[in-house]
């Protein structure tokens, strides 16, 4: 895959916190933070899983802990898909 898409994070999202705890996932949550999705650290740790295994690509937790929003995440991920 050339990029993750906004659609590819809402479902690792769901993959990852399940469909119940999803909050606001149907909506344009581009510049939502995650805290008020209501995705927690566990939650985008158990997401970056989820990136590394289907783009092949790892967010330190140092890198994480600055990623506050869905677009800044996809913003980090596709830059380093970019650069491989």
């Amino acid at each position: 895959m050339s990029q993750m898409t906004m659609d590819d994070l809402k479902r690792l999202l769901r993959q990852a916190a399940g469909d119940d705890e999803a909050v606001g996932v149907d909506e344009d949550i581009t510049d939502t933070p995650f805290s008020d999705l209501g995705y927690d650290s566990l939650a985008l740790l158990e997401t970056t899983a989820h990136v590394k295994r289907e783009f092949g690509v790892e967010l330190d937790d140092e890198a994480l802990a600055t990623l506050t929003t869905p677009a800044e995440f996809l913003h980090a991920v596709n830059t380093s898909l970019a650069t491989t």
